[in-house]
């Protein structure tokens, strides 16, 4: 039988939110699959940020007189070629803010030289490399991960033509460490990596589609990340091609209505499952049925309830009591006016709402006009400002931005953040109107 350890349980904080510091691009993929014009395409599009580009190859181990002695042995396409220790250090200490010194590596001498780079922090960094996806620490580091895709003959010729020209070795000596080391090195170490990527680009000089795809799915992240620097009472949650695959459905014009909904209700159910994890927690210790003992946590169900915002917002209610039976659900309804503004028309809400902490529901923060008029009514009622968390499927900066400065203590927990809004104050690239799709009211 389980049992309870209730006594003077204190208290487990809610999640922090983490999104505060640079955003980080990894560009991995095989020695010379066209990883630097990659990096020098994005640098160009990002116009208006301050970027600095690594090299993985600045960290290269300096070698001993030993190994000099047979450096056309020496495997450099190793993960053991690079100093990760030291990689890993200046990253977390740039995404933190604060100044890196960057080895200068001789590729004539092998060696380190002087002077070090000096690197100041900036808002964006790209890491490219054969194997920058190799340790999962430096994976974890990196906002969005790309892995430029090259055919195999296609980085052979390049890399003839790069180590020749560009670095004076013979052909004969390029091809023996090709078929010693690079080919290997590329199906043991480089191509495993593949799988961590966001995205994988088949490399093609002319493939400015999928560069401006890529681009374009940088900058979102990019407006998400910058944002979150903002206000540390915004939780957008992690991003997965599941979710995005989602996402892209609901916003899909030509979408049925029964495909919408079913979409709808999984990307709603993930968003209020994520908005519950930011209620206060008390520990709980149980008896496994092996007869061990564990100790988690349990969240107080008897303190919440939800209010949805009329009509969209309902579409949240039965994705709430899946996760939380017998909740109580009150309703707020806000007239929206083209002269007059939001105005409250309806409301009937639990009364004992001021003891409880509050899930509002409404799936699309647009200029926040119509939330501002639902927390006032809370905060009215006596609800504590700290105790609202205020879930939707999408934002815009603009809503964001309104509520937040309002009401700095609400958490908004949302899925994804817009572009913004256009003439017509609708969220773009949006997904229209929400109750309509929803409900079937065309």
């Amino acid at each position: 039988m389980e049992s309870s350890s209730g006594k003077n349980s204190p208290e487990i904080s809610s999640m922090e939110n983490n999104s505060k510091q640079t955003f980080i691009i990894g560009v991995a993929g095989g020695s010379a699959s066209g990883k630097t014009t990659v990096c020098d395409i994005i640098t160009q599009q990002l116009q208006g940020q301050q970027i600095i580009v690594l090299s993985q190859e600045s960290f290269y181990h300096g070698l001993s007189e030993q190994k000099l002695s047979r450096v056309h042995q020496y495997n450099f396409d190793h993960p053991d070629a690079f100093n990760t220790e030291r990689l890993l250090s200046c990253l977390r200490s740039l995404k933190c803010g604060n100044e890196a010194n960057i080895p200068n590596y001789d590729f004539k001498t092998h060696k380190n030289v002087s002077p070090e780079r000096k690197v100041s922090p900036s808002d964006v960094i790209i890491l490219e490399g054969i194997l920058v996806f190799h340790d999962p620490r430096i994976r974890e580091l990196m906002n969005v991960k790309l892995f430029v895709d090259t055919d195999a003959d296609v980085r052979l010729a390049h890399r003839i033509y790069r180590d020749t020209i560009e670095k004076g070795r013979d052909i004969t000596t390029v091809l023996e460490q090709y078929s010693k080391f690079v080919k290997p090195g590329y199906q043991d170490f480089i191509a495993p990596t593949k799988k961590y990527a966001d995205i994988i680009i088949p490399w093609g000089r002319n493939n400015q589609v999928a560069i401006d795809l890529i681009v374009q799915h940088i900058k979102t992240k990019m407006g998400r990340h910058d944002i979150c620097k903002f206000y540390s009472n915004l939780y957008v949650m992690q991003s997965t091609f599941q979710i995005r695959g989602m996402l892209t459905i609901i916003r899909d014009a030509c979408t049925s209505k029964h495909d919408f909904v079913f979409y709808a209700d999984r990307l709603i159910r993930l968003v209020v499952e994520n908005g519950l994890g930011h209620l206060p927690f008390k520990e709980k210790q149980v008896n496994t049925p092996t007869s061990a003992v564990y100790i988690g946590v349990e969240f107080c169900r008897e303190t919440i309830c939800g209010v949805s915002v009329i009509r969209s917002g309902e579409s949240m209610e039965n994705a709430l009591r899946a996760c939380c039976k017998g909740i109580k659900i009150g309703k707020i309804l806000i007239h929206k006016d083209a002269g007059e503004g939001e105005q409250l028309i309806y409301q009937h809400l639990p009364k004992d709402i001021a003891e409880r902490h509050v899930l509002l529901l409404d799936p699309i923060l647009a200029t926040g006009n119509s939330a501002v008029q639902a927390i006032s009514l809370l905060l009215e009622k006596g609800v504590p400002e700290s105790n609202i968390i205020f879930l939707n499927l999408i934002s815009a900066p603009q809503g964001i931005d309104m509520v937040s400065k309002r009401y700095p203590r609400i958490k908004i927990v949302t899925a994804e953040i817009e572009l913004g809004l256009n003439e017509n104050c609708h969220v773009i690239p949006g997904m229209g109107d929400f109750g309509d799709r929803y409900f079937g009211t065309y």
